[in-house]
């Protein structure tokens, strides 16, 4: 792991790897744990604030590794209390991380990818195109970022974050391996012993993926479905085309039944005026998901420049949730927070060094529609 000339960046290394870390350079296994409690329950970045390590050892891990987590160059604070970064990457492009208080639960949704490499249909940050995947530092240093922007914090007492959702920029299970190291940082208790079920995996559907995660976590699962049929979430999820929704369904029962508790699915449904929002979708809905152990939680369209979309009335989503209620769902409706800081669902769009040309491609095609 150690590299000449190469500083290693603590920031992201799991227990496991800190602990293979230390037996490199001829240390005892716990250090790991002493540098994860200096590092993420503490927010110390300066080797020589480690009172409880040697100096002769701080001295050579300043050589030989570094803490550094992502670049901030804004924050935005609602009227409503949400926070958004907007963290710069090497290379140029941004990402964009928020955490939305409510009561004594904070919840942070961050990103995984650089833009993202699906093409959801209604979705801002999808438009922006793809760069590349982020780090495992990257992703934790959202968290990192997060707490530490909090001024006067007893990080014994206080916990501004409290929830943890993968639902930012990016599709999580596209940088599978980054990712779940991230979540084992996050849910260790010499880090921000983040519950399992207070860490949500949102997924668009890449089942493989899903199937691999049996064994490796017990993080909880959401489900951006969007669609109650095959012919209309080939249109707002390109990716159900290669995993259609019995599969994906199927894939995820099966993730759900070797959880030791009776954990349920969130299955996210952004509802999206004439399209999905009709009382044969929310009928379809309904039967689709009667053998699935799940809650829904349904997201009226955040409009943006170009979608094509429209959001629902207010009427019709409590008519669509009304009925779902009726058949027997837990059903909630997503109460939109930080569209004063574009930092609502589906508004994160960061700055994408796009590689896939994707976002030119959408320009170019709303000058035509105009």
């Amino acid at each position: 792991m150690v590299k000449e000339n190469i500083k290693i960046n603590l920031l992201g290394l799991s227990r496991d790897k800190l602990i293979n870390f230390f037996a490199e350079i001829g240390e005892k296994p716990f250090r790991a744990k002493q540098i994860m409690q200096w590092i993420h329950q503490y927010g110390v970045h300066d080797f020589d604030e480690m009172t409880n390590i040697s100096k002769s050892l701080r001295e050579k891990l300043k050589g030989i590794s570094k803490i550094e987590g992502p670049e901030i160059v804004l924050q935005n604070i609602s009227s409503d209390g949400t926070r958004k970064w907007v963290m710069k990457m090497p290379g140029g492009s941004s990402i964009e991380t928020v955490l939305i208080p409510e009561g004594d639960r904070g919840t942070l949704c961050i990103s995984s990818q650089i833009g993202c490499a699906l093409d959801c249909s209604f979705c801002s940050t999808g438009k922006q195109g793809f760069n590349r995947n982020l780090s495992t530092e990257e992703i934790v240093g959202q968290i990192w970022n997060a707490i530490a922007s909090f001024d006067n914090l007893d990080r014994v007492k206080d916990r501004p974050v409290t929830n943890v959702v993968f639902m930012g920029m990016g599709e999580p299970l596209l940088n599978f391996d980054n990712v779940m190291d991230a979540i084992s940082i996050m849910m260790d208790d010499f880090a921000y012993s983040i519950s399992k079920k207070r860490l949500t995996i949102s997924t668009a559907g890449v089942v493989p993926a899903i199937d691999k995660m049996c064994g490796l976590t017990d993080a909880s699962i959401a489900v951006s479905l969007h669609a109650p049929n095959d012919e209309l979430r080939n249109q707002l999820v390109p990716v159900n085309k290669k995993y259609p929704i019995k599969v994906l369904l199927d894939s995820v029962r099966n993730y759900l039944d070797q959880l030791s508790d009776k954990r349920k699915a969130t299955i996210e449904y952004t509802l999206i005026a004439g399209i999905n929002d009709r009382k044969i979708h929310a009928s379809q809905l309904i039967n689709l998901l009667k053998d699935v152990p799940c809650k829904i939680n349904l997201i009226p369209f955040n409009p943006f420049p170009g979608s094509g979309y429209k959001k629902p009335s207010n009427t019709e989503v409590r008519f669509f949730q009304d009925m779902l209620i009726n058949a027997g769902y837990i059903t909630t409706v997503r109460t939109t927070r930080g569209d004063d800081i574009d930092a609502a669902c589906g508004q994160l769009v960061g700055k994408v060094e796009d590689r896939t040309r994707r976002s030119a491609r959408y320009i170019e095609l709303q000058e035509l529609k105009n």
